[in-house]
């Protein structure tokens, strides 16, 4: 090898060392985090635009302790299991009853709160009587459920719809997540129809609801799971529940 050419293979080589040794690391992907925002009390916008509640806040303390930067997505309950089966998404920070049907698809984090279903409806009126309609939202277990009753059934994009078809009296009843009862009873017309709340003791509608996991990456439960568990002991967990639940949720 000539001399020139030797200088010049060398010089190469230094330049492409030192490039790579000055070059900024590359920033991690950031988790792509699916949530709702009309289902208060557990996810919505506040006065200024800014998505909050308690699945929305806990998220935020969960990426914080993993230290990762997350990115919301804003979905509809009826997309999440395909997103996250599809791997468009990485966690969904969505109250998922834990059902044979999504643990067939995607992976749940460990629970971080336990959900009851109630029945809505005038005094008297019980779950499969004949000519009811019933609302419920889209993509839910109670939606799930109801189907499999045979339930006539008017379903709505998101939790905080489902007082609508009540109040217009396209449906006579509703099976509703607690939580989200507490913001159809906040509203002044839905108390005024006069419909009474009962628990649903089937399994199917009581238990531990937990966020929902991206199936091709088991690391990242791990990471959830220790993450929550970290927030339960330090107190964030309770701070959170307290801004915006009445009671305790775990």
């Amino acid at each position: 090898m000539s001399p020139r050419l030797w200088n010049i293979l060398a010089g190469l080589f230094v330049a492409t060392c030192v490039a790579a040794a000055t070059a900024a690391p590359s920033a991690a992907a950031a988790l792509q985090v699916a949530v709702l925002e009309n289902s208060p009390p557990m996810s919505f916008r506040d006065a200024g635009g800014r998505l909050t509640g308690f699945s929305i806040e806990v998220a935020r303390a969960v990426c914080a302790e993993m230290k990762v930067q997350c990115e919301f997505q804003v979905t509809v309950l009826d997309r999440v299991v395909d997103a996250l089966a599809g791997g468009e998404i990485d966690i969904a920070a969505v109250s998922l009853l834990d059902t044979p049907e999504r643990r067939r698809r995607i992976l749940l984090a460990q629970p971080h709160f336990r959900s009851i279903t109630l029945w809505f409806a005038r005094p008297g009126v019980e779950p499969g009587q004949r000519g009811l309609r019933v609302a419920v939202v889209k993509g839910s277990a109670q939606e799930t459920y109801a189907r499999k009753q045979n339930w006539d059934t008017v379903g709505v994009p998101t939790r905080g719809e489902l007082g609508a078809p009540l109040l217009a009296g396209i449906a006579q009843a509703a099976v509703v997540p607690m939580n989200t009862s507490l913001h159809l009873q906040n509203n002044k017309d839905f108390r005024q129809l006069g419909l009474a709340a009962t628990v649903m003791t089937v399994p199917e509608l009581v238990g531990n609801a937990s966020f929902g996991i991206n199936p091709r990456r088991p690391e990242l439960k791990i990471a959830v799971d220790d993450a929550l568990e970290h927030i339960k002991r330090n107190g964030v967990y309770e701070r959170i529940n307290t801004q915006f639940l009445p009671f305790r949720v775990h």
